[in-house]
């Protein structure tokens, strides 16, 4: 009797234990240094809130050839991170050569392709070559998204128009407001820019720190006034 009682609890409890959200595992590393592997943003604030999410923002260009290096790093990351985290690419549309391939970045999100062309607009930049990184036209980069579903005339259209002025300009205060000077640079909930000059692991290891800081930030009870 005692064992059916004790099988029929434990059943019940199944269902539950199949919807909770499995545990962050804890930061690898030491702990991150305020002013050395990072600085506190002043009045910082996130960049696309979402309720009960952690903000992550990466702030890359795809001339960059050092965003073409932490490209494949970032996104393996980015894959693994916990379901309370936001992560948020930013092209950052810094002038000359770096608007166009930001306009298409910005007009590949508002076209949903961004999941198929990431990856391939910088293995055409730095790899293939197959892409121009200066004097790049849109007929060019419409052409290009062309091959991924796009079409071309449209693509190229809508890199110029007001809404992608508006995203790029968006854009370029978050990434003004958060002190951000180089590529690549990441930002963690609008609060933390990391500045840790040790290379790419390193970046994500204080990422990792300073998401769990946040998270514990966000689990303490509030006092009672």
């Amino acid at each position: 009797m005692k064992r059916r009682l004790a099988t029929l609890l434990l059943l019940a409890a199944l269902p539950f234990a199949a919807f909770a959200a499995p545990k962050a595992a804890a930061p690898a590393g030491p702990a991150p240094e305020p002013g050395v592997d990072y600085v506190e943003i002043e009045g910082g604030k996130p960049f696309a809130p979402v309720a009960g999410k952690i903000e992550v923002v990466e702030i890359f260009g795809y001339t960059c050839p050092h965003c073409a290096h932490f490209e494949p790093q970032i996104s393996a990351w980015k894959n693994k991170l916990p379901t309370d985290v936001n992560f948020v690419p930013l092209a950052a549309p810094w002038g000359s050569y770096w608007t166009p391939y930001a306009q298409a970045f910005y007009t590949a999100q508002s076209l949903k392709l961004l999941p198929q062309t990431h990856d391939a607009v910088f293995k055409a930049l730095h790899e293939e070559r197959t892409l121009p990184i200066q004097n790049a036209s849109a007929a060019q980069i419409g052409a290009f998204y062309a091959k991924y579903g796009a079409n071309a005339q449209t693509f190229a259209a809508t890199m110029t128009s007001p809404a992608i002025e508006q995203a790029m300009k968006r854009a370029s205060d978050f990434i003004m407001a958060s002190g951000v000077d180089g590529t690549p640079a990441m930002v963690v909930a609008g609060k933390y820019r990391i500045t840790t000059q040790k290379g790419f692991d390193d970046m994500l290891r204080v990422a990792d720190h300073l998401i769990a800081q946040e998270r514990g930030a966000k689990a303490k009870p509030k006092a009672k006034r």
